[in-house]
């Protein structure tokens, strides 16, 4: 079976990378950790939508 998600969450998450793209594109440095922020916050929308579906009851 395929996974998919559903389009809010692809939204929040184009949302948080161009928030992202847009605070640091006139940088020439970013700081790690700002880069793991991101991604952490990446990580949850991931993995909350992974949650949802397994208890979804068509699995």
């Amino acid at each position: 079976m395929t996974e998919t998600l559903d389009t809010a969450t692809i939204d929040e998450i184009k949302a948080i990378i161009d928030r992202g793209l847009g605070t640091t594109k006139s940088r020439e440095l970013i700081a790690s950790s700002e880069v793991a922020d991101m991604l952490l916050d990446l990580r949850l929308l991931l993995a909350t939508s992974d949650a949802d579906l397994e208890a979804s009851p068509l699995n």
